[in-house]
């Protein structure tokens, strides 16, 4: 007959209890990045109505009063990020106007439209959308008023350059502005033909007229995507 062998249970190692992952508190101006990002993303995807101060808090894994604390509600949070991205689209489309000839700003122009489209889709996406609140900072048609000014000016010297009537340069540039708006909100969602293309078509229109529409439109300036 074997004998037991009598195990001291004191000998036994107890297993170890799991750490806790420390978690890595924000700083203020962190913790406001973070809530303006994720504020970004849900009124891109929802709309201002149906995203909620709740579910921006459990995105960002805080809890209500700390929006609140940041932007004093939701509405205050939109406006923050309505303001930044007019503020990005202006300064993409004025930044663009280089060129000395006005078709190559023409073409400057559209593709600085079509980059922001691209590139911040989420962005294009709110402020093309009505804004539900009022806004200090206007809206996505105040937006193209004031690129339209930009264009305005070198419109009315180009006007006055070849014997135009520079009076008429606002409404050439509101006109010119607003078409390639609108195709871009067209864009945002087909993405074809490809983004030099469609560039291209919209100087095409704007720079021959549709009396002398080329049939294959091409870029005279030295981007080609």
């Amino acid at each position: 007959m074997i004998d037991a062998v009598a195990t001291d249970p004191s000998s036994t190692p107890s297993p170890e209890k799991p750490r806790r992952a420390r978690r890595t508190r924000m700083t203020g101006a962190e913790r406001r990045a973070q809530l303006l990002e994720i504020g970004r993303t849900l009124f891109a995807a929802k709309g201002f109505e149906a995203t909620s101060v709740e579910e921006i808090a459990a995105k960002a894994g805080v809890s209500k009063p700390v929006v609140y604390e940041h932007f004093g509600g939701k509405e205050g949070l939109y406006a923050v990020v309505v303001d930044r991205e007019m503020r990005r689209l202006l300064d993409m489309v004025t930044s663009s106007l280089t060129a000395g000839h006005p078709r190559e700003l023409c073409e400057q122009a559209a593709f600085a439209l079509l980059d922001y489209i691209e590139e911040y889709t989420d962005g294009f996406r709110i402020l093309v959308r009505d804004s539900p609140i009022p806004q200090s900072t206007g809206s996505f048609a105040s937006l193209i008023s004031d690129i339209a000014t930009q264009v305005e000016d070198i419109l009315g010297r180009e006007f006055k350059s070849r014997g135009f009537d520079p009076k008429l340069a606002p409404l050439y540039a509101q006109a010119l502005v607003g078409m390639v708006a609108l195709t871009g909100q067209w864009w945002l969602d087909v993405r074809r033909p490809k983004k030099a293309e469609v560039a291209a078509h919209l100087v095409n229109l704007a720079w021959h007229g549709l009396d002398g529409l080329e049939a294959k439109p091409h870029l005279i300036g030295r981007r080609k995507s």
